[in-house]
């Protein structure tokens, strides 16, 4: 049995399905393939990790109708404050003086996200999910492609969507290149209790070793942190008893939330970052991790593959209102030259900003701080910096805005 649609999304995580849900509110219908159980996904010991999404991003979700379901799980950051180690000079970013009552952001568990995403896309009549499932076989050729289910069905389509993560099988089947390379830093994502409420504070320390991140979570003495270390003191750190593990945690974070427990077992991921050397071939486009890695510094991973589902929106639904193929080498050009210098732009900040607080040494951390007191101190450069940690500079898409494309 064959089914058409207008795309075909290979893989239906975060940034897939947010994809899917992105083109059906401008009636592009899509079918989404992943290898898993989606139900599986929403369980807490899944994927422990939680995200910031950025005040931009939330516009889209509240676009998108996602809002009701997630505000209530979401924790709203009001301040950003940015040090290096526990230095009193600092950079801090906040809402006061905003147009609107926005927040910066919100955090949220990666499963919440989830399970809001599988409800809304099993609600959509132009989401088809097939899911636990996989392409047996795809072919894409020049009047479109062609999807072989594992688990029996064809699919087919103008254009083929790859979703499905930073080692995507359809990147490289497409024989495009990545430049690569390891950070040999590992992140320790867990969740702790606090004695001190933390007053929408999402906190990033500087150390040699890398970031330390302390991020608001609901309720208000709950957080999630992100501690990087280096590589080979990954698996050591991850070892230590409870007690200790909260000592060194406790250290990082010089008691300015009290005292501290463990909400949940901590779990890792080696750093790392990669960048497609294009993001189309022939009828095929790439979005999120398939695209681009980056490290977790700032928290801009996740957001920068929601800009590209937005993106992604707006194009298709302006190909669809002129009548053009999707797969049209026109409407894939047009989605390059808008993703590329975006995404390359915020990877290649986040790399240097990671290489610069990484120097040893008095010195260096002398002018980091006083670089970051300064840039506090200098309106212009301030808004700047608090529009990147928005999601709000460049050319937004429609979504971006809050409106539909």
């Amino acid at each position: 049995m064959r089914q058409t649609h207008d795309t075909i999304i290979i893989g239906g995580g975060l940034v897939g399905m947010t994809t899917a849900l992105a083109l059906a509110a401008s009636g592009i219908r899509c079918a989404v393939i992943d290898s898993a159980d989606l139900e599986t996904t929403l369980a807490a010991s899944f994927d422990g990790r939680a995200s910031a999404i950025a005040s931009a991003t939330w516009r889209m979700l509240t676009a998108l109708g996602l809002d009701t379901e997630l505000a209530p799980k979401g924790c709203p950051i009001r301040e950003i404050r940015v040090t290096d180690g526990l230095s009193p000079l600092h950079l801090h970013f906040d809402d006061a003086g905003a147009e609107t009552d926005e927040p910066l952001g919100y955090m949220f568990e990666n499963r919440h996200l989830r399970a809001a995403l599988i409800a809304a896309g099993a609600a959509s009549p132009l989401v088809d999910v097939h899911a636990p499932d996989a392409a047996a076989t795809i072919t894409r050729g020049d009047a479109g492609v062609t999807v072989h289910l594992a688990r029996g069905g064809t699919l087919s389509a103008p254009l083929l969507v790859a979703a499905d993560g930073r080692r995507s099988k359809i990147r490289e089947e497409a024989g495009i290149r990545i430049a690569a390379w390891r950070y040999y830093q590992t992140a320790i994502v867990g969740m702790i209790e606090h004695e001190v409420p933390h007053g929408n504070v999402a906190f990033e320390l500087f150390y040699p070793a890398g970031p330390f991140a302390v991020l608001p979570m609901l309720p208000g003495t709950r957080s999630a942190i992100v501690w990087t270390v280096r590589e080979r003191d990954a698996a050591a750190t991850l070892a230590l008893p409870e007690r200790a593990f909260v000592a060194e945690v406790e250290k990082r974070m010089g008691g300015f939330l009290g005292s501290v427990r463990l909400a949940a077992k901590p779990g890792s991921f080696p750093l790392g970052f990669h960048h497609a050397a294009r993001y189309t071939d022939r009828r095929l486009i790439l979005v999120g991790d398939s695209a681009h890695g980056m490290h977790p510094i700032a928290g801009q991973g996740l957001n920068l593959g929601l800009r590209d589902a937005a993106a992604l929106a707006d194009v298709l639904a302006e190909a669809v209102r002129l009548g053009l193929d999707p797969g049209d080498p026109q409407v894939l050009a047009r989605y390059q030259r808008w993703r590329g210098f975006d995404s390359m732009s915020v990877m290649a900040a986040t790399d240097v900003l990671n290489r610069l607080f990484a120097i040893p040494g008095r010195p260096a951390a002398a002018v980091r701080r006083l670089g970051l007191a300064g840039v506090h101190r200098m309106p212009p450069l301030k808004r700047f910096f608090m529009a990147e940690a928005r999601g709000a500079s460049g050319d937004l898409p429609s979504l971006l805005r809050g409106d539909l494309p």
